[in-house]
Formats: C-alpha cells, sequence, structure tokens
C-alpha cells in the first residue's frame, strides 16, 4: 500500500499564516500538519508516499527534506498550475502512481487522532471512504450510507437540504482505494470528467459519478468518537489547536473562548448552567417558524421590550430593564453605583467583582467547609461594617447556598433601615424547591423596598444562553430611567425579542420543566454521593459544588475528565477564597448526560 498527500493549494483563507508556505506547514500547537502526518504514516507499512506539491514546493520539500528517510520512501509529483486549478488536477497528475499500488488518499490540511489511518487500513474492504456524522461547522463533501455501510450518494451542494442532515455524513477527505478499482474504475472515470469539465474541480465529484452511474463500491468507515478536523482558515486553526491540545492545556484553551462549546459538539459541557428541560420542541418549532421574518427585520426599542418583560414577570414597566444577558446590565449597575463601598460574598459570580475596584469590596468569605451562610450571618459580619451596596446570589454560585425568601426580606429591611442598596442576583431561584414562590420580582415587594434591585439572567432557567436575555426589576425609578438611557436602544435581537413574545403561551409547560429538573437534581445527588473522591455540598441551583476529597486535585479530575471523557467541568481553584481547595463545580443536565458523567466519574475510581 502507497500513500497519496495533496498539498498543492495556496490555503489563502489562512493569510499571513500561508504567505510563505503552502497549508500543510502550518502549525498546529508547535507541530507542522505535514510533520504530524508523516509521522502518523511512518506507522504503517507502506511502499511509498507521493506527495502532489504546487505552491511554495521548493520550501515544502526542503522542509522534509531527508529526515524520514530511514521510515519513508518518498515521491514527488509537482502541480505547476496550482492556482488554475482544483485537487482533481493535482490527483490526475499522479494517476499513473495511483494505479501501481492500493492507494490512502489524504488531503495535506487535515489533522486527526492517531487511530484512524489504522482504522480505515485495517477495514477488511478495498475501498473505503472516512466519514463523520454532520454537523453544523462542517463543509464540503457530503454523503448518505446505507445500514451496510454502502456509501449511496454523494449529495451535491444543490441536493443538499437542512431537513435531511440527520442522514447526511461529512468525509474527511481520507479514502483507500485498491489498485483495481483506480485501473479500472476511477482513473478512467477521473480522465473522462476532466475532458469532459475541465481541471478546476473536485476529485470527490468522480466519486459521484461512480456512485451514481456504477452502484457501491465504495464503503463508509466511521470515524465514531475520534477527533479531527480540516484546516481552511484562521478559526478553524483555533479550534484544531484546542481540539488537539496537551492534556495540561486543553482546559485553558476552552475557558479562554468563554463560551461557542457548540463547535465541539462530541464534547459534555458542565461548566454552563442552563436548564436542560426548556424550552420545549413546541417553542422552538415557533421560534424556527419565524425565522425568516426575524432575521431580516428589526427588533423593537427598549420601551416595547421593556412592556414585554413586564407582562411576562407581573411587575410594571417603569420597574424593569432589559439586558443582552444580565451581563449587560451588571456592567450598567455597578457603573451606575459608582464608587462605594459593597459587600461581596466569597466565592461569587466573578462577573460582578470584576466591575469593582477592590478597594470597595468588603468581602465576606463563609467557613470553607461547608460554604453555607444566612442572612443573620450577614447581617452580624456587615453590622459594623461601612457598606453602601451588599451583593447577594441567591442561590450563590458556586456553593448553591440558599437564603429562604422570608430572611432576604428581613436582610433588605435591614439594609433600607441603614441606607444600604440590596442586589439580588436570583438568576438560579426557579431551580430552587418551591421556587413558584421563591422570586422577589413582584411590584409589592419592589415597591415595599425601594432599595432593592433584582437581576435574573434568562439564559440559566429558561434555558437560552444563545439569545443573550436578562431583567433587571427595582421600584428605583430614577435607576431604572438612568440604565434605559445608557444601554442601547436595539440592545437585544429580534429572537430575543420574539422569545418574550411568546413565552406566556408556554408558561405551564415552564413549570413542569422546573419540576423535572428538580427531580434530576434529586437523582444525580444521589448518584454523586456515591462517588469515594467527592463530598458533594447540598444546592439549590442547578449545578452543584464538590470538594474532591481524595485521589486528585481538581485541576487533575477536571483535566482527565476533558481529555479521557470530553466532559468540560468548572475547577473552581481560580475563585477568590478557594484556591487550593479542590472544588469543582457542574451543572445539572439530562437523565442521558447525567449517566455519562457518572460513568465517567466511577471509571477514574482507583
Amino acid at each position: 500500500m502507497q500513500a497519496i498527500i495533496l498539498a498543492a493549494g495556496m490555503g489563502r483563507r489562512l493569510g499571513e499564516k500561508t504567505k510563505d508556505n503552502t497549508k500543510c506547514m502550518v502549525e498546529v500547537n508547535g507541530v507542522r500538519l505535514i510533520d504530524r502526518l508523516l509521522t502518523q504514516l511512518c506507522n504503517l507499512s507502506l511502499s511509498r508516499v507521493v506527495i502532489v506539491v504546487g505552491y511554495q514546493a521548493e520550501n515544502l520539500k526542503a522542509h522534509i527534506g531527508h529526515r524520514y528517510d530511514d521510515r519513508l520512501r518518498i515521491e514527488y509529483v509537482e502541480n505547476p498550475v496550482y492556482n488554475r486549478t482544483n485537487n482533481i488536477y493535482s490527483l490526475a497528475l499522479a494517476k499513473d502512481k495511483m494505479m501501481d499500488d492500493d492507494t490512502l488518499l489524504i488531503e495535506s490540511d487535515l489533522i486527526f487522532s492517531d487511530r484512524l489511518l489504522p482504522m480505515i487500513v485495517d477495514n477488511p474492504h478495498p475501498n473505503v471512504a472516512m466519514v463523520a456524522k454532520y454537523e453544523s461547522w462542517m463543509d464540503g463533501t457530503v454523503v448518505r450510507i446505507d445500514q451496510e455501510m454502502n456509501i449511496v450518494s454523494f449529495i451535491s451542494k444543490q441536493a443538499f437540504s437542512f431537513d435531511d442532515v440527520d442522514k447526511y455524513y461529512k468525509t474527511v477527505n481520507i479514502y483507500k482505494f485498491s489498485r483495481d478499482f483506480s485501473r479500472h474504475k476511477y482513473v478512467p472515470f477521473l480522465e473522462a470528467y476532466c475532458q469532459a469539465l475541465g481541471n478546476n474541480e473536485y476529485y470527490e465529484q468522480v466519486l459521484r459519478v461512480i456512485t451514481l452511474l456504477d452502484g457501491s463500491d465504495l464503503k463508509a468507515q466511521r470515524v465514531g468518537n475520534e477527533p479531527w478536523y480540516e484546516i481552511d482558515d484562521i478559526q478553524d486553526l483555533d479550534i484544531a489547536e484546542t481540539l488537539f491540545a496537551k492534556p495540561d492545556e486543553m482546559i485553558e484553551r476552552f475557558n479562554y473562548r468563554y463560551g461557542g462549546h457548540w463547535r465541539f459538539p462530541k464534547m459534555l459541557d458542565y461548566c454552563y448552567l442552563v436548564n436542560p428541560y426548556f424550552p420545549t420542541r413546541r417553542m422552538r418549532d415557533e421560534l424556527r417558524a419565524s425565522f425568516d421574518t426575524l432575521l431580516t427585520e428589526y427588533p423593537s426599542g427598549m420601551k416595547v421590550n421593556a412592556m414585554l418583560a413586564a407582562k411576562n414577570f407581573g411587575i410594571s414597566p417603569q420597574h424593569v430593564v432589559v439586558g443582552n444577558g444580565a451581563a449587560e446590565l451588571i456592567k450598567s449597575l455597578m457603573e451606575h453605583n459608582g464608587r462605594q463601598p459593597i459587600g461581596v460574598i466569597y466565592p461569587t459570580f466573578e462577573e460582578y467583582p470584576h466591575r469593582l475596584d477592590k478597594a470597595d469590596i468588603v468581602a465576606y468569605k463563609p467557613d470553607t467547609e461547608t460554604l453555607r451562610y444566612t442572612a443573620d450571618d450577614l447581617m452580624a459580619f456587615y453590622a459594623d461594617k461601612d457598606i453602601r451596596q451588599l451583593l447577594l446570589i441567591n442561590p450563590d454560585n458556586p456553593s448553591g447556598n440558599f437564603i429562604p425568601k422570608a430572611d432576604v426580606l428581613r436582610l433588605a429591611c435591614w439594609c433600607e433601615e441603614r441606607k444600604v442598596k440590596l442586589i439580588v442576583d436570583e438568576s438560579f431561584v426557579d431551580f430552587s424547591d418551591g421556587f413558584e414562590e421563591n422570586s422577589l420580582i413582584h411590584d409589592d415587594l419592589l415597591t415595599a423596598h425601594a432599595n432593592l434591585i433584582v437581576v435574573k439572567s434568562i439564559s440559566k432557567s429558561y434555558g437560552v444562553p444563545g439569545l443573550r436575555l436578562g431583567i433587571l426589576a427595582s421600584a428605583d425609578e430614577e435607576l431604572i430611567s438612568w440604565m434605559k438611557r445608557d444601554i442601547s436602544i436595539w440592545n437585544i435581537n429580534s429572537f430575543a425579542e420574539y422569545y418574550m413574545q411568546i413565552y406566556g403561551k408556554y408558561e405551564k409547560d415552564y413549570v413542569k420543566a422546573c419540576h423535572r429538573f428538580i427531580a434530576e437534581r434529586r437523582r444525580l445527588h444521589q448518584l454523586l454521593q456515591t462517588i469515594p473522591y467527592l463530598r458533594v455540598l447540598p444546592t439549590q441551583a442547578n449545578f452543584f459544588c464538590c470538594q474532591v476529597v481524595s485521589h486528585y486535585t481538581s485541576e487533575e479530575l477536571t483535566r482527565r475528565l476533558l481529555s479521557e471523557y470530553g466532559i468540560i467541568i468548572k475547577d473552581c481553584d481560580s475563585k477568590t477564597g478557594l484556591a487550593g481547595r479542590n472544588y469543582i463545580r457542574l451543572s445539572v443536565r439530562n437523565e442521558a448526560d447525567n449517566d455519562q458523567l457518572i460513568s465517567a466519574f466511577r471509571q477514574l475510581i482507583p
């Protein structure tokens, strides 16, 4: 068996990265693509490796040099018109060599697991295409396969239908062809195709014609959970460097993204905190039905969106401001309140203290073993402290600590007597037991406590982080008016506005979803308590804070879950007040995902 590598292209979309080199010379985590590929090929029994070169060919050949002579016999074929042709011409230039032996055909802009090449080589069928289940980020050749793993059709761009994506597979651009197939089918069709349609095409088109006219000689080999990526531009390179980072660097690369984890569909994300049971399928269908209109129309301004939020929460429009996520409102609120001493309970949701001057923070830290505290604890601690604001995350993040509503209202009265503003972030309150009665967002409560400011993220409990929605409620109309002037008049998009418009029809479904969530949290709590190296703190939020008490540090456990199981959790070592305490935070997802998490934890029991 031989390998043919297509490496003639210019890679213009990689900009400066390919200014003086072809794409396969780009580095991923310090290793050039071509070196990674050739090293992988060294582990196979190959008669030779043929590299089709073009753009910056001499640089590529000089880089490879003779470093692989003791393990690979490398030959070159040159495409002198690489800038005017596509890969069908590059392969046509190597057609004579292709007919000499069974062939692995590989595109040089790929990065993939070391296990992929043995998988396709060991496949008993002579003609095989490596394929991956289609995902939204993928671009390029798409196929359909039958139950016997035959590739029954190559889907043209014109025939591609998003209604059928669950039936599609993307070719990974790694193929195995027998010498007989190359001689008697592929190369003759390749020559005819080039003669009829020219050289500015793609070699997969030949496979499409063969499949269409001559039945299926080509089998599919699924990649399964093995990582791979095709690098066409800078963002592709960034994703590839994250997927193939060393275990001790992978967490950092994921964390700096602050989201966008949908680009890694095989990963289970236990960092981001959303309701797994809402919105319902019917509500999603209603949003989809209005997609075209919402995409092409402007949203309403702040006044209309405040009325929508007021309708959904049963309060006055003068008492609410809508944000592009709670984060926008937190920034505006902290800027409005200015340089005033503020009580902050640590560990906490860092978005608030990041907006503050450290000199203004008066920190309260509960016992690090329990992370529990009450309203009375706060009143006792701050009784002799000069503060003008007090921040309460309730339920708290990351501890899950919860102060009952009656006690929060006692705290509000205590603050009012001292002319202290009480900021309550209740983004997780709908996950608490008895949640129907636990919210502070009621006009009578807001009016009775003019010093009370309530922040709520819609993303978390309502399960729509991609819409970026949050609200701030207060009877302090001067504050509300100031914030409405401070943020952009079109600060939320049409999809978020429409979500608020239709939410009322699904309110009963939301209540059911929250009850279902609470039941699943109880089940997961019981399962987590069976893991001997975890101490699980009680919670009223949609996450658990656990202390790693043996066998691992929090960093080690977090790293192993990601690198070995594709599960990302939050290492709380970076949280103020928890450094060195080996705490982790993990969200509550649906039943199937939570069982997968528990399975991984159990496999890590020494």
